[in-house]
């Protein structure tokens, strides 16, 4: 079974994106719009990820979000894995907020 990917520039303004990293990893720099639940989170707190739409799933690189991606289609979830994860959002340039009042990175 092949997972579904995406770039990170294909993901719409209006998806619902999860972030599955950890939290000092989100607190350095994520997507505005991004709902944090780290993986190690994820069975216990699904309830949280929306039914009926798909969700894009982000982590560093793309290997958390591709575990995540699977887990979730498995579990009757629409997931989708950004590929490259943050640092390709970073480098295509797409926006970033912080937590931390520093400039957004990708840790």
């Amino acid at each position: 079974m092949t997972m579904p990917e995406v770039e990170a520039k294909a993901v719409p303004d209006d998806a619902y994106l999860l972030d599955v990293r950890e939290i000092d990893e989100w607190r350095a720099g994520h997507a505005p719009t991004a709902e944090h639940i780290p993986l190690s989170n994820l069975q216990q707190r699904v309830d949280e990820v929306p039914q009926g739409q798909p969700v894009y799933v982000i982590c560093r690189v793309g290997g958390r979000s591709a575990q995540a991606t699977n887990w979730l289609n498995h579990v009757g979830r629409e997931a989708i894995n950004v590929d490259g994860g943050m640092q390709s959002w970073a480098a295509a340039g797409l926006p970033m907020v912080s937590e931390t009042g520093q400039p957004p990175y990708v840790a």
